[in-house]
């Protein structure tokens, strides 16, 4: 039974293990050059899935890479452990559905079970790495939850805490009501989803029959309501409408309004500045609220031009409300919940939508209602809608940080380059303070201690200083985590008590740490910190952007002014073959291991590498890494089964036998083969691995499809001539090379047969460099001329129905490059096209009638009414005249005493080969093939079938390859008159001992062209 890939990569996985390879690969290159590479931290506590194929597949090729370009790259795994979504798979697992049932479970217990369920699946990931060929140390990695990487944050933080630039306050903040907990600004932009909400325009009574008219988005945040805001400087109406009188922007009262209202007075903005009104919802009662204020932020681009303000539920909203002295007023607990004050107390107000219009309709509230479509925040850990919620919480003051990290950004090149001042440096343009604290359990505690009697903070950077500050004694291997460290109080130099802050930090400056943290600096290792920083590259998917990407940045701008990374690849999503995003709910999403386990890794390697740019969207499927098997792994082995079975019979050894004189086809591919590594290299440079990719594929294409092939008789002819030797020498350095050129694509079939080529790793060779003496452009040029011939002659065949077996007597080309391109390579042509003889002619007429007609659509508009003189110019051209005109792209010609300019945009052209010929035009030739078929020619096609026919049986058999057989056959007399008459072929073509025409016993038949031949092989 044939061996599966798989098999095989397990093999070769086997093998780097008992010899260190990777190791290796790092140790001999210790005095190499740094290439610097971080691994962005995955969670453990999910399945691996297409998407992680994709990043650690080129984040594997980039070290392997580099590696081989003579590089040392360290590559240390990472695990993200802290978080919400660990939280929320260990509530799911205990059924604990809010903080309060967490809290009732036991905090201390509750963090146990996240310890413990945080490396779920490091199995399944471990197995998911080794099998894809991923090379990185995972058994000595960082991990978020060690006190060690705890620690080295705690540095940073405290850092940023002596800069003070880590404060606390009270803000409208992006909030999760099912989490209950705050999101940063980065978090946010993970989530949004096209959503329909209800939107309405609602009255706010000043007057009888009188009302401001308000649009809102959420109209559940009304019960939360305190002022109305316009703009001083817009013109606002009053108008009368069935009796009542509204207040809107003049600019919008035909588009809120309709018809059927009459205006009444104009007034500035500022004049209604101060207006009272009766809030719809007065559950609350405000000392100072329920009025009109000035705002800047209120346009005239949507709704009325009032703005309801729910100081609450928006930052404009919020400060608006501050700096005019009104009221604060929260309706909605931490749970997302109408508070007890409210008749909709404890309904979800994201929820409450419906009954909140339902209310303003029985208070003839509600001027209208509608659907509309628009971009919802959504959290990306649970997937539940965000409310925009006002609370008190700890931030980093990155905006005081701004313009110095939209410089460091500017020092960095991306790819693709676009991103750069696109998709991030918009981000940072807009960049608020970093919201850090989440009121959740697991995670980094904030190492901030807060003094109960005078509010002094105190941020310990270190365990050492933690103990020293402390007034318990603290144990030196103290867990870092909630509660312990809720437990330890510090002395205040007031003489007072201080305790810690509640929060835990957002995990993403968890991970925006690693650069410090991986190496536990400042603490220790130092110099391989040094060493390792900043980052040559780092490399994620595009949804990283405003999560590590910026994370990164930020911690690294914050606490060391410079950037952690030179370069970044941002890679384009996973999508399946219908372009849509792969997802388990929608059942479309491909599992990597059953695809490796099925087409083995090299296969999905390579299919992940070859589709598109790195920073392209991929449609992706089953079928795509089908065909990277079988056309690329598969075709590679095959390349080498082919070389090490003749070489094996032939005995052939590179050291003793390679020459240096060779074949005009072997300088050929050996041109192809430099050609090929100067222009990957220049590919692979900047990260443009499906160039690179679509390059290699070419190459091995020529080298299976054209040199191998043409080269077979070569392989096949007895002894080792200096010929033979030639082929071998040839095919050695193209695999060999090959196998390094492909072993960042594929290093699994690469070592494979570099091992049996060389006796060692390929993962231990350098990247091949281009010899340029080995170049000859002119060369390959000549040999896509024959290419092209061929292939235009094949496309004849097939189109008139005739087998490439069948003989033909002769193709005439005319190409522009003439004879001298090709005249070397005739015999290859006669060979691959089948015919006896080529012919060269500059002019195709004595083989193709050449008509041309009148262009109407072009020609028309230009002639006019002369367009039938045209017509009969036309018809009156010459051979020589047509050809003028369509080598020239133009003909002057006189008629009627009038001097015509012709031009190729005024004819349409219509071609015909004359009988018995076809023909086929290229880019830069013409081929015309004589189709006639004489007896001869038909019998030598027959002869030719048979001998495809014989060769099958020999397979079928088992027959060794090298086995000269004893053939006897038997036929009618029209077939034993081709048979004898094309002996010498048979015997040439066939490895024969001999040939014997007769009739004898245990005959096969073979049918071929109608015709039954008998068939006897003998060994």
């Amino acid at each position: 039974m044939k061996e599966r890939d798989v098999e095989k990569e397990r093999k070769v996985r086997e093998y780097w293990q008992e010899e260190k390879i990777f190791q290796r690969s790092i140790q001999q290159r210790h005095e190499a050059p740094s290439f610097v590479f971080y691994e962005g931290p995955p969670t453990a506590n999910g399945m691996p899935h297409a998407g992680h194929a994709l990043g650690r597949t080129i984040k594997d090729f980039v070290a392997r890479y580099k590696t081989m370009t003579g590089h040392q790259v360290l590559r240390k795994a990472g695990w993200d452990t802290h978080g919400l979504p660990v939280e929320l798979e260990v509530q799911k697992k205990l059924q604990l559905i809010s903080k309060d049932d967490i809290e009732a479970f036991g905090v201390e217990a509750f963090i146990a079970e996240c310890k413990k369920s945080v490396f779920t699946y490091e199995k399944e990931w471990r197995q998911f790495t080794e099998q894809l060929g991923y090379w990185v140390e995972m058994d000595h990695p960082y991990i978020t939850l060690d006190n060690e990487y705890i620690e080295s944050v705690w540095h940073i933080l405290s850092q940023i805490h002596h800069d003070g630039r880590l404060y606390k306050g009270h803000r409208v903040v992006p909030y999760c009501p099912h989490c209950e907990t705050s999101l940063s600004s980065h978090e946010v932009a993970q989530g949004y989803k096209d959503v329909h909400d209800l939107s309405a325009t609602v009255k706010f009574k000043v007057a009888e029959n009188e009302y401001l008219l308000c649009w809102t988005t959420t109209p559940w945040t009304l019960p939360g309501n305190v002022a109305v805001a316009v703009n001083p400087k817009l013109s606002y109406v009053k108008v009368e409408q069935n009796n009542e009188r509204l207040i809107v922007a003049e600019s919008l009262v035909s588009t809120v309004l309709k018809e059927g209202y009459k205006v009444i007075e104009s007034v500035r903005g500022e004049a209604l500045v101060g207006m009272k009104y009766v809030a719809p919802f007065s559950f609350v009662s405000l000392n100072n609220g329920h009025k009109v204020i000035a705002a800047d932020f209120v346009t005239e681009d949507s709704g009325t031009g009032l703005v309801h303000i729910a100081p609450a539920h928006g930052e404009d909203d919020y400060q608006a409300v501050k700096e005019n002295g009104l009221d604060f007023l929260q309706v909605v607990d931490e749970k997302g919940r109408y508070k007890q004050n409210v008749p909709l107390a404890n309904k979800k107000v994201k929820e409450s939508d419906v009954t909140i219009i339902q209310m303003l309709a029985q208070e003839n509230l509600l001027y209208s209602k509608r659907k509309y479509e628009h971009s919802y925040p959504y959290c990306w850990r649970c997937d539940n809608p965000l409310i925009y919620y006002a609370m008190e919480g700890w931030f980093i003051r990155t905006t005081d940080v701004k313009e110095k990290m939209i410089d460091n950004n500017q020092t960095v090149e991306w790819y693709p380059a676009h991103m750069k001042n696109g998709r991030f440096g918009h981000f940072l343009d807009q960049l608020v303070d970093w919201n850090i604290g989440r009121n959740r359990f697991w995670g980094t505690p904030l190492n901030v201690w807060t003094c109960q009697t005078c509010g002094l903070e105190s941020s310990p950077n270190s365990i050492a200083q933690l103990k020293e500050r402390a007034i318990e004694n603290v144990d030196d291997r103290i867990d870092l985590h909630k509660p312990y460290v809720d437990r330890i109080h510090l002395r205040c130099s007031c003489g007072g008590e201080m305790k810690r802050e509640k929060e835990v930090i957002d995990v993403w400056f968890d991970s925006g740490s690693m650069p410090y943290a991986q190496y536990h600096y400042p603490f220790e290792q130092t110099t391989l910190f040094n060493n390792q920083f900043p980052a040559d590259i780092v490399i994620e998917g595009v949804d990283q952007t405003r999560g590590w990407f910026y994370s990164l940045l930020a911690v690294s701008t914050l606490y060391k002014g410079v950037a952690p990374y030179k370069k970044v690849l941002s890679l384009g999503h996973i999508l399946d073959e219908q372009g849509q995003k792969m997802s388990k709910s929608k059942g479309n999403a491909l599992n990597p291991t059953l695809l490796i386990e099925e087409f083995g890794a090299d296969a999905l390697r390579w299919a992940l590498l070859s589709d598109s740019a790195p920073w392209n969207n991929k449609r992706f499927s089953k079928k795509t890494v089908q065909q990277a098997k079988s056309k690329i792994v598969d075709t590679f082995r095959n390349v080498f089964s082919f070389y090490d079975m003749y070489a094996k019979i032939d005995g052939f050894d590179f050291s003793q036998h390679r020459v240096k004189e060779l074949a005009i086809i072997d300088q050929w591919i050996l041109s192809r083969l430099h050609h090929t590594i100067e222009k990957v290299r220049e590919g692979l440079e900047v990260y443009d691995f499906f160039k690179s990719a679509k390059l290699l594929a070419e190459f091995l294409d020529d080298v299976s499809n054209w040199y191998v092939r043409r080269s077979r008789q070569r392989f096949w002819k007895e002894g080792l001539d200096h010929d033979k030797r030639a082929a071998y020498t040839t095919l050695y350095e193209v695999l060999v090379q090959s196998t390094r050129l492909f072993a960042p694509f594929m290093p699994f079939v690469t070592d494979e047969i570099h091992l049996q080529l060389v006796g060692s790793s390929v993962h231990l060779s350098d990247f091949p460099k281009h010899e340029k003496t080995k170049t000859n452009i002119q060369l390959e040029s000549d040999m896509k001329d024959v290419r092209q011939i061929v292939e235009l002659t094949r496309s004849i065949r097939m189109a008139a129905n005739i087998k490439t077996k069948q003989p033909l007597q002769t193709v005439i080309v005319s190409a522009v490059k003439g004879k001298a391109s090709v005249s070397s390579f005739e015999q290859i042509i006669k060979d691959e096209t089948n015919v006896k003889e080529i012919i060269y002619e500059k002019n195709t007429h004595n083989f193709v009638t050449v008509e041309l007609k009148v262009n109407y659509a072009i020609a028309g508009k230009k002639y006019g009414k002369r367009i039938k003189v045209i017509e009969q110019t036309l018809k009156e051209l010459t051979v020589c005249e047509k050809n003028t005109l369509l080598t020239n792209g133009s003909l002057n010609i006189e008629k009627n005493g009038e001097m015509l300019v012709l031009e190729n945009e005024d004819v349409l052209v219509e071609k015909k080969a004359k009988h018995p010929y076809r023909f086929a035009e290229g880019k830069d030739c013409t081929v015309i093939l004589n189709i006639g078929l004489t007896e001869e020619l038909l019998q030598e096609g027959l002869v030719r079938e048979v001998m495809r026919e014989v060769q099958n049986r020999r397979k079928k058999q088992g027959l060794p390859v090298d086995l000269r057989i004893h053939l006897t056959m038997f036929g009618n007399e029209k077939v034993l008159r081709a048979l004898e008459k094309f002996s010498a072929l048979l015997h040439e073509s066939l490895l024969v001992q001999s040939i014997t025409l007769a009739e004898v016993d245990e005959m096969t038949n073979l049918h071929v062209d109608g015709e039954t031949i008998k068939v006897k092989i003998d060994d």
